[in-house]
């Protein structure tokens, strides 16, 4: 089969795409995709409004100076797409000690909003894309770059656009993701986490119902009486505990790398006193054992002195990948056994079911490979995410996904999404060498 090569660089919906052919070069890759990442930062694309256009331009510019050209080259397998999201979630820049948007290099950091989350592997891809290009070495699959929009909240803008529009660019046997965790602790790589699968956000709200009313004439059909305790029943109903593949793997692994008491919790996972264990000092860990459901928001009324006609309450409920939501619905109208509440499903909440991403696949250990050779200490955990990438949207259309990560600090890891988020400038070289070996592994021709 001949495998079109496609260097042409095109931007769809905000987002930037080209395609192109790889390997190896002795040049300053450290300092190259510093510049890019410091370049990108500077370029505010808050979600809203996101603003990617700018950034999509900026990535366009520099692959036309490479002199990125559509070309054919002989291909036998199905691409490998680099996907990572231009859009960064907003500031409060008061609660900033620097400026967000300024990436300020300091202490061994590059500083600003997307640093981590998630222009940081933007920039990694971007490297290794132009490796590939520029050392000409024929490959045995399409490799894809995709900048795209939309991650943070609009996703109509960015991934959802680009399946329905321009699949045909864009489909590919693998992907490589946001996602995974790499822990550095005391300078060393404890673990790589590779995120295989995650779970999927299924907004609902809870509706009660009654009569409004003078607050001095207690009524029962008082709606925030109702609500308070349909919002007990299912805050604290823990779902069946269900294991897949990535799972079983995750906890078996990490037991060999945890503390005594941690580690005989995870290889007994089904005892009470493990799941109170993990519900307490775990809850990461425990977030992945079953499908959550977690009050988030409660509205009921505007006077002190007024009985409302109704209350409301939004529930997070992240599933399971193969979670049945009409039986899971079901099973919490059961559960609460009140006429007078009514559960809503939030119709934006539309993410597909996602197949987990097999570990026995060729991408996978290609990753495995990668982290040996740079961190051959360290072990690779299989993943399932808690939150929600654009890798469902893909997974769901049979694209086998793997979310990966920068190594980085805990301190480093909780400043995504908050404030002086950063990336360790030693951590982004690492990264593009980590993504590097494991495109070369499983792209370059044999």
């Amino acid at each position: 089969m001949r495998s079109r090569i496609r260097f042409a660089v095109r931007i769809f919906a905000l987002a930037l795409l080209a395609v192109m052919t790889a390997s190896p070069l002795a040049f300053s890759q450290e300092s190259e995709a510093a510049q890019f990442l410091t370049a990108l930062i500077k370029i505010d694309t808050s979600n809203p409004p996101g603003n990617e256009a700018s950034a999509a331009e900026y990535l366009k510019g520099i692959l036309e100076k490479e002199g990125i050209q559509a070309q054919i080259y002989e291909g036998k397998k199905r691409p490998l797409l680099l996907l990572a999201h231009l859009d960064v979630v907003g500031v409060e820049r008061s609660k900033w000690t620097v400026d967000p948007f300024a990436a300020m290099i300091k202490d061994g950091y590059i500083y600003g909003r997307g640093s981590i989350d998630d222009k940081g592997m933007v920039a990694a891809n971007l490297e290794v894309f132009l490796r590939l290009h520029r050392e000409k070495v024929p490959l045995d699959r399409d490799v894809i770059f995709l900048a795209e929009a939309g991650e943070e909240g609009t996703p109509r803008f960015g991934i959802e656009y680009m399946i329905a529009e321009h699949w045909d660019q864009i489909d590919s046997e693998f992907a490589l993701n946001e996602g995974g965790t790499a822990l550095m602790e005391n300078g060393k790589l404890k673990y790589m986490g590779v995120a295989t699968t995650e779970k999927v956000p299924r907004g609902m709200t809870l509706m009660a119902h009654g009569t409004s009313g003078h607050g001095s004439i207690p009524r029962l059909d008082n709606p925030v009486v109702h609500l308070s305790a349909a919002v007990a029943k299912l805050g604290s109903w823990q779902t069946p505990m269900r294991l897949n593949e990535t799972t079983k793997l995750l906890f078996e692994r990490l037991a060999n790398l945890s503390e005594p008491k941690l580690a005989n919790a995870l290889r007994n996972l089904h005892d009470e006193s493990s799941q109170k264990l993990l519900a307490s000092e775990h809850p990461e860990l425990y977030s992945k054992l079953r499908t959550s459901i977690v009050p988030t928001i409660i509205k009921g009324g505007f006077r002190s002195n007024v009985i409302p006609a109704e209350a409301e309450a939004t529930l997070d409920v992240r599933a399971l990948p193969d979670e049945d939501i009409d039986r899971l619905v079901a099973q919490m109208k059961e559960l609460v056994n009140d006429p007078a509440i009514e559960i809503r499903r939030v119709a934006e909440n539309n993410r597909p079911f996602n197949p987990p991403s097999p570990v026995s696949s060729e991408m996978f250990a290609a990753l495995e490979h990668a982290q040996q050779k740079l961190f051959p200490a360290s072990v690779t955990l299989p993943d399932m995410l808690t939150g929600a990438t654009d890798g469902a949207e893909l997974r769901a259309k049979g694209v086998k996904v793997y979310g990966i990560a920068a190594p980085k600090t805990a301190d480093d890891e909780r400043r995504v999404h908050g404030n002086d988020e950063r990336m360790p400038l030693a951590g982004l070289d690492q990264f593009v060498e980590y993504i590097d070996a494991a495109t070369r592994e499983v792209a370059v021709a044999k």
